[in-house]
């Protein structure tokens, strides 16, 4: 049984303990706040490119660039991991890396040659230990204070470099998309072959014609670049927000379960010292007695 003196000094670890939880969580209520803003500026905009670009590459009539077309085969798989650099955010990097995973265990099973590319360095630590050999970069933003374009942008040229040099034939990007504090919901998106189908609005909207200056094949030769580049973006974002909810409900779990566990401590702290004075009692009335 432990001494009162070392329940007190747990109890006393178990308050530093909380009161670094309640702040964490506090900071990633802040963060949540802004990240949360930035990510729904970002989908309308993401969603807004990816349809146009759907419209510009019908009128191409099969003369699109390889970043839309493909390069003709499917055997070469890059999949882009988007994580945190810090941890104490729960279960965030874990659903992300299942779901990387599943998708990796099922092209293996089709016989497709993997290739990885980790940002943020947790994703790294936990997919170096059964992909390390399949993991051609690694990117992590720990000083990034605040996610932008340039971090896409960079992202994007990365990517596209290795496409145009002939390491791989499709990219699918993972990240988590935000709902709100409680729930955020792994994603796979495929960047590479651009994704074109239509929207629902815009298959409503067949009936229209459109001219383009110059032709449709040199728009996309500019407009599917930027739109890997919004695409990474907005997985960026969407994945900060999912990162400051996860934090934020996993800090406030640990702050209510810091708050039982005093309370457990307190009781038996009182109960040992309630058991050691009446012991001392006891011997005073006993002594007293014998005199």
């Amino acid at each position: 049984m432990a001494s009162l003196k070392d329940l007190r000094n747990r109890i006393a670890s178990v308050k530093s303990t909380q009161k670094i939880t309640k702040a964490m969580q506090m900071v990633a209520a802040a963060k949540l706040r802004r990240a949360e803003e930035a990510a729904n500026a970002a989908r309308p905009y993401a969603d807004r490119i990816a349809a146009v670009l759907a419209n510009i590459s019908r009128a191409t009539e099969g003369d699109a660039p390889a970043l839309v077309s493909g390069t003709g085969k499917e055997d070469t798989h890059l999949l882009v991991v988007f994580a945190s650099d810090r941890g104490l955010a729960g279960g965030f990097n874990a659903q992300i890396v299942r779901l990387v995973r599943e998708h990796a265990r099922k092209l293996e099973a089709e016989g497709k040659t993997l290739k990885l590319m980790t940002v943020g360095k947790k994703g790294f630590d936990i997919l170096r230990r059964d992909y390390g050999s399949k993991i051609i970069d690694r990117i992590e933003l720990r000083d990034v204070k605040q996610i932008g374009f340039a971090q896409a942008e960079d992202i994007g040229d990365k990517i596209m470099a290795r496409f145009n040099a002939g390491e791989f034939d499709v990219a699918t990007i993972f990240y988590s998309h935000f709902q709100n504090v409680i729930t955020q919901v792994p994603t796979a998106q495929r960047i590479i072959p651009a994704a074109v189908e239509a929207s629902d609005a815009d298959a409503a909207a067949n009936g229209a014609v459109y001219e383009y200056e110059p032709d449709p094949a040199s728009i996309l030769e500019d407009l599917i670049p930027r739109n890997i580049k919004v695409q990474i973006l907005h997985a960026l974002l969407e994945n900060a927000a999912s990162e400051q909810g996860a934090r934020m409900s996993a800090m406030d779990s640990a702050t209510r379960n810091a708050g039982d566990m005093i309370d457990r401590l307190s009781i038996s702290y009182n109960r040992q010292r309630q058991a050691q004075i009446t012991t001392e009692l006891v011997e005073i009335i006993s002594g007293a007695e014998a005199l």
